[in-house]
């Protein structure tokens, strides 16, 4: 929106956005150089090798008084999903989780270089919730809807007991209502003062996503393990892309085009992609080779800008929380649950401080 409340449009590419701190960091990433977009990526290390064992990343191979340390400056905690899942005879089947970690861990080198950086929790979930159509596919490997839940339900206790009271999970996967259903059914549990969001990552920058025809760069709308992915695996961990095994495929449709939008949710259609079943072939039977799209049409360019755009993102979100809710504090205990300021005082304590309770000694006041 502009300054008179009207919509932001993009001449070329119909792409409008709000006037609002996202809005208009999304307009800069829109219209930057590729050099400016090139410097984004320097400033967060992207392209790095993945560090899940590298010390000092993750909260859990970061020595204890580190971690401590950080939380005080900085008591936010990222946690990526992903998933084990069959990406095509070109890519590996953790390429979901790759996705979520590689920028995860720019966000922390970029935080950490400005004195402050982001707690980031290894993965709860290598192994993922998945839609019925994926059935029966080698290389897919599937949780129970109910299993992840308490799984994660679990890992947000654990994460709050800890003083991380402010829980962000980065999902690249297709099992959203699970993770929206895991934030839901914990807060009407324990019902804890505190920021717990999940985020799309992919659907959070949909614009950058956009086809040629809708004025981006893509030859296709994204899928699974097709252009797009393939892309951003050509340029977040180009050694787990082999192109010469890289294919083609289309999924096959029952319905006309046009009823079911595909995984970012760009081209407006009524309902999305995971709201049905039915209407398209189960994967085993309609496209074994695990590539929904035109992952042949991949490149590392094409997923430069949606990836300077959610580090950007991210980043402002980590600012924004920070300043609603400085390190040690969170949202008013009686706005945003049915408890009182009394009954959390000691539970809200630094852990292990004089006074400190567990939150595991809290009774549940949960439906």
């Amino acid at each position: 929106m502009d300054k008179m409340g009207q919509p932001v449009q993009n001449s070329e590419a119909n792409v409008y956005f709000d006037d609002t701190d996202t809005g208009r960091m999304k307009r800069q990433i829109w219209e930057a150089s590729d050099e400016q977009i090139d410097a984004i990526l320097a400033e967060y290390g992207i392209p790095s090798p993945p560090e899940w064992a590298k010390p000092g990343t993750y909260i859990q191979t970061t020595i204890r008084h580190q971690v401590i340390e950080n939380r005080k400056k900085n008591d936010i905690v990222f946690v990526p999903i992903g998933c084990t899942e069959m990406h095509g005879m070109h890519t590996v089947s953790a390429m979901d989780t790759f996705f979520v970690t590689q920028i995860l861990e720019g966000v922390r080198r970029y935080t950490a270089n400005k004195g402050a950086p982001v707690n980031l929790a290894l993965t709860p979930l290598n192994y993922g919730v998945h839609p019925y159509h994926h059935v029966g596919m080698p290389g897919t490997v599937m949780l129970d809807e109910d299993v992840a839940i308490g799984l994660l339900m679990n890992v947000m206790l654990g994460l709050w007991n800890d003083g991380f009271r402010k829980q962000v999970f980065l999902n690249n996967h297709g099992h959203l209502w699970m993770l929206e259903a895991a934030i839901q059914r914990f807060q009407k549990k324990y019902q804890l003062p505190g920021y717990f969001r999940v985020i799309d990552w992919h659907r959070a920058v949909r614009e950058f996503f956009r086809t040629k025809e809708q004025g981006g760069v893509f030859d296709s709308h994204f899928c699974h393990a097709d252009e797009a992915e393939t892309s951003l695996g050509l340029l977040l961990f180009p050694e787990m892309v082999d192109m010469a095994h890289a294919v083609d495929t289309e999924a096959e449709q029952f319905l006309p085009a046009g009823h079911m939008d595909t995984s970012v949710d760009n081209r407006s259609c009524p309902s999305r992609w995971s709201e049905a079943e039915g209407h398209i072939g189960i994967e085993l039977a309609s496209t074994p080779e695990g590539v929904v799209g035109l992952a042949k049409h991949g490149e590392a360019q094409k997923a430069k800008r949606p990836v300077a755009a959610i580090l950007k993102y991210l980043t402002l979100l980590n600012d924004d929380i920070l300043k609603a809710f400085p390190p040690g504090t969170v949202p008013p205990v009686e706005k945003v649950t049915l408890r009182t300021e009394k009954e959390m005082a000691p539970y809200l304590k630094e852990p292990q401080s004089p006074g400190w309770k567990s939150v595991y000694s809290l009774p549940s006041l949960g439906m």
